[in-house]
């Protein structure tokens, strides 16, 4: 199911919009689940980037459109953004946050379909597994292919990616479950590598970007015949 976050302050866009995501459901066999917001301060007040797009009106009463944007781009670099707007300059800034189109108000059905079809076609491309990962007192949806490996330490998880690493409590074993289907194998009790980022191989030791980290005698068959599949695939 895709979720869809609607973001306008226009009670009659709201309607117009909810009955448009209906008749698009019956004829696309496409399921949605769909959540209502008045005000770009609603949706950026303890935002969690759970959405796969957000239809996002520009201008509001106590947060435009825009600004709630920028907010959103923080920690959810991945949803769809489109802007709903009454002038098409507005559209310009929307580059700005990468959103990915706009519709002109008064919005049709013909060119609201022709949009969220673009949305899904998008979607399809993007599809990839994400991590939701503690920062602070908030979550960041993280990539998996922008993890280098994963560290058990402590009783904790230490989530390594090209520019920081998370901290999270969570077994290594659940873990390795999880992303079992996204190329991270174990090279040894404490580590969890991520195939697709390995850089070299040595004599004892893997590099993950600039990381070496160590392959552990048991581990050391399965680790390079799984590496070996990888690459043998045609993924790098």
């Amino acid at each position: 199911m895709i979720r869809i976050a609607v973001v306008e302050d226009e009670k009659e866009y709201q309607s117009r919009l909810d009955t448009y995501i209906k008749q698009f459901e019956k004829e696309s066999g496409q399921s949605f689940q769909v959540t209502f917001f008045k005000d770009g301060l609603d949706i950026v007040d303890d935002y969690k980037p759970v959405w796969d797009i957000i239809l996002m009106d520009i201008k509001m009463k106590h947060m435009d459109g825009m600004e709630a944007a920028e907010k959103i781009r923080r920690s959810d670099p991945a949803v769809i953004l489109i802007f709903i707007t009454t002038m098409a300059q507005y559209a310009i800034k929307g580059y700005e946050v990468d959103a990915l189109d706009f519709v002109l108000k008064p919005i049709t059905y013909a060119q609201f379909s022709m949009k969220l079809k673009k949305a899904l076609v998008l979607l399809k491309k993007k599809e990839e597994k994400y991590l939701l990962l503690p920062v602070d007192e908030r979550k960041e949806r993280v990539s998996t292919n922008d993890i280098l490996f994963i560290e058990v330490k402590n009783h904790n998880l230490h989530i390594v990616s090209r520019n920081k690493t998370y901290v999270m409590r969570c077994s290594m074993q659940q873990m390795e479950r999880e992303l079992a289907e996204c190329h991270f194998v174990r090279c040894s009790n404490s580590y969890l590598v991520n195939l697709k980022n390995v850089t070299g191989v040595r004599k004892e030791t893997v590099m993950a970007g600039e990381y070496e980290l160590p392959v552990s005698r048991p581990k050391k068959k399965q680790f390079l015949k799984a590496l070996s599949d990888y690459l043998g695939t045609g993924y790098l």
